[in-house]
């Protein structure tokens, strides 16, 4: 048995037998690098929206909106968070999943935030080659709740904050084309209603066509903010084909969650990505999502609804009934009309 910092390998053969699977599965060839494009998102340089001439400003916000639109997901430059707040947010990230397996269980940090593997998955498409720590802003006030780790503490109350500026400019744009007020998504989310998790995917010994770093899917939130390290490894689906997205040091990539194509009708998409396992290179990344509170009603803003209303609350927990009764998200298909 291969050890792993988490047992990732353990749970793996575990599911293999249990599920009674052939070991070397054969549903993923949609995963093989080989057979995937490399793809350059659009880039926009948010500098632009600072710009004395609103003709850079119209251009700049046109093109947020038409990445929304084609591709759900687009890259941010000169967004106003300093490279040294990034680093320092790394560093804290990697420190934190250097400890090990056995303390990062029973530490305590944050009411157990910690994730590891897919613990409801019934078949090896379902399982992720990852461990996270999913972290409520609520908490990031409450210093008794970090206990040794408050230098990631101090690192994620100026990373946060900077995250969600970011965020709520970006939505703003996107909320004020599709005919709402500038301030729609600033009175839905707060510090308080977003969630940060940071990812780590170990190095896996399995070949890349048999697990996932990350299960393909689509993000619940509004939008989601991430940054990652030049490893690589997402991939998102463009024309019903997995593309790779290639690091670029100096963006951050934004991504449409389901929320945003509800309340949009379909005009912005929420489109399917997934992060593929890798022999040789650990990656990490941090995820920012922008979430409105459990009460907010989600329903369409133009012409007859795609969809019928609900509450992200009930969105929420659909997704987490799905997940146990047939281990997989089904998200918005649930909720058309």
């Amino acid at each position: 048995m291969i050890q792993s910092n988490p047992p990732l390998m353990h749970h793996y053969g575990a599911l293999l037998r249990n599920s009674g699977e052939p070991k070397q599965a054969k549903s993923f060839n949609l995963q093989n690098p080989s057979a995937v494009d490399a793809c350059d998102l659009p880039l926009i340089d948010l500098a632009a929206l600072k710009s004395s001439n609103e003709r850079d400003k119209k251009a700049c916000t046109a093109a947020i909106c038409k990445a929304a639109s084609e591709w759900g997901f687009f890259q941010v430059v000169n967004h106003g968070i300093s490279h040294d707040l990034l680093r320092k947010m790394r560093n804290e990230q990697m420190k934190l999943f250097e400890v090990p397996f056995e303390k990062k269980i029973t530490c305590g940090l944050l009411n157990n935030p910690y994730r590891w593997g897919t613990p409801t998955a019934t078949r090896s498409t379902h399982f992720s080659w990852s461990e996270a720590f999913h972290i409520p802003l609520t908490m990031i006030s409450e210093a008794a709740s970090w206990g040794e780790f408050s230098s990631l503490r101090e690192a994620i109350n100026e990373f946060a904050p900077a995250m969600l500026e970011v965020s709520r400019l970006l939505a703003s744009i996107l909320a004020q084309n599709l005919g709402y007020p500038k301030d729609a998504v600033e009175k839905l989310c707060d510090a308080g209603t977003c969630f940060l998790r940071l990812n780590h995917y170990p190095c896996c010994p399995k070949s890349k066509e048999e697990i996932f770093g990350l299960v393909p899917h689509t993000d619940s939130d509004f939008l989601t903010i991430l940054y990652q390290d030049q490893v690589g490894g997402l991939q998102l689906m463009k024309d019903s084909k997995w593309v790779a997205v290639k690091p670029n040091p100096d963006a951050l990539i934004v991504n449409i969650g389901d929320l945003f194509q509800a309340w949009s009708n379909d005009e912005y998409r929420s489109v399917e990505h997934k992060v593929v396992a890798n022999d040789k290179m650990e990656r990490y990344s941090v995820a920012y999502f922008l979430c409105p509170f459990n009460n907010t009603v989600i329903n369409g803003c133009k012409g007859p609804s795609v969809y019928r209303k609900f509450t992200f609350g009930e969105y929420r927990h659909q997704i987490q009934e799905d997940v146990k009764k047939i281990g997989h998200k089904i998200g918005l298909s649930r909720f058309k009309l």
